[in-house]
């Protein structure tokens, strides 16, 4: 199951990353929110995908009797996907915001700091 779950996240990082060079903002959002995605995953495969015991110690032990899952990255995780949703709200009301005043989602047409007439900055070293 794990094998499966770290090619799934492979996939979900060279998405995100893939969108987020892009020059259109609302690509920019999605792989940002694929990113936060494969984060999650990645932190939840990383406490191991079981189904056979919760992580409670039995009245009169002292440890746990075998192999469990972590709970610890599923917390994590849950905490994570709030932040995660509201981030992305967050950025998806700016760029809508950003839409309305400047009429475009591309970026190199969202240079409003640089003067008219003057040529642009280097765009890459």
């Amino acid at each position: 199951m794990e094998p499966a779950f770290a090619v799934l996240v492979g996939l979900f990082f060279a998405v995100a990353i893939y969108l987020m060079l892009s020059k259109h903002v609302i690509r920019i959002l999605l792989g940002v929110a694929i990113f936060g995605n494969a984060v999650n995953l990645l932190i939840f495969t990383s406490g191991r995908v079981m189904r056979e015991v919760a992580a409670i110690i039995p009245e009169g032990a002292t440890t746990l009797a075998g192999p469990v899952a972590n709970p610890l990255p599923q917390a994590l995780i849950l905490t994570a996907i709030v932040i995660s949703f509201s981030f992305f709200a967050f950025l998806l009301v700016l760029a809508y915001r950003a839409y309305q005043e400047l009429g475009t989602d591309d970026t190199d047409g969202m240079r409003v700091a640089e003067p008219e007439g003057e040529p642009l900055p280097p765009i890459g070293y």
